[in-house]
């Protein structure tokens, strides 16, 4: 019997060197001296249409266009730090997609919107602004049923009908702790719709793959480093969800961190061909706050019914 004190012993320690790169104390929360790779915007609060040669405007422009609210015909527009009719036009449209007053001028509550952490989906794709609220009819031929503030993503990418189990596996770099809240985001999918889901090895084939990357790793949506673009996910059927590894991630609602499992469900929203959501309160909205949790809300499930026809 005395034998399994030490192994009990060593157990615990190996849990526990398993969670805490994850799991982070209040010792280990993100250093309030490194910039966020948005931090740049704060420094243009008061900007608008009408100003010329404004010092970083078109770090401005190249965000706007990242997200799908700035395409020039010209594209060294893009590079220039002039605030032009095109860039007054693609903030407003950014400001009512968030509930801010469409001024066309970049004021404290859009700077504190855009300086927010977010997924890296766009918000705007192939020319469709998938925020913009829309008329959903119930039933085809009937009349309007309600105002749909959910998204789909272009010619409605969903996975075919005979498709409703969906195995995903975790690529071998990933931290073993991410595994339990992961397969709890997708058990919360599951309860809410038709699909189930399963976990196969890493070195199985598999629908969905999902792993950590940092900066630029091969896919043309590189990440940016801590408090920027926090994860992006895929369109059906490419079955792709990264985490960005830079991130201070952690395990619930704790300050300075965001939550793995929050946006392990925002992502496989997208995974299952939902774009992004007005509703703020929505797990398809696209940003999160530091020390956010969130969960699944009735604008995504009418969302992903709406989608499947079910």
């Amino acid at each position: 019997m005395a034998m399994n004190k030490p192994f009990h012993l060593l157990t615990l320690i190996f849990i526990l060197v398993l969670i805490i790169p994850i799991s982070h104390s209040q010792k280990d929360l993100p250093d309030t001296q490194t910039p966020s790779p948005f931090s740049f915007i704060k420094d243009l609060q008061g900007c608008h249409k009408g100003n010329r040669s404004t010092k970083g405007l078109h770090n401005l422009k190249h965000y706007l266009h990242q997200f799908g609210y700035l395409n020039y015909r010209d594209q060294t527009h893009l590079d220039d730090d002039d605030f032009d009719n095109a860039l007054e036009s693609a903030l407003k449209t950014y400001q009512k997609n968030y509930h801010v007053s469409p001024t066309g001028t970049l004021d404290a509550s859009t700077v504190e919107k855009m300086t927010s952490p977010r997924c890296g989906v766009a918000d705007i794709v192939e020319g469709i602004n998938t925020m913009a609220p829309k008329n959903h009819h119930h039933r085809p031929g009937k009349s309007i049923h309600n105002v749909a503030n959910f998204s789909f993503f272009p010619n409605r990418a969903r996975w075919p009908p005979s498709k409703t189990h969906l195995t995903y596996r975790f690529h071998p770099n990933t931290p073993r702790g991410i595994i339990a809240p992961v397969n709890s985001a997708f058990q919360k999918w599951a309860s809410a719709t038709f699909f189930t889901f399963s976990h196969v090895g890493s070195n199985m084939q598999s629908d969905l793959a999902i792993g950590f990357f940092s900066r630029n790793h091969g896919d043309n949506a590189p990440f940016d480093g801590r408090g920027g673009t926090i994860a992006h996910a895929f369109a059906p059927t490419n079955g792709r969800f990264h985490y960005d590894a830079d991130e201070n991630w952690v395990i619930g609602a704790v300050q300075g961190g965001t939550d793995l499992e929050t946006v392990a469900i925002h992502e496989i929203g997208h995974l299952l061909g939902l774009g992004h959501s007005r509703v703020p309160a929505a797990i398809m909205f696209p940003t999160i706050g530091p020390g956010q949790t969130k969960d699944l809300h009735q604008d995504d499930i009418n969302g992903i019914r709406a989608l499947y026809g079910r």
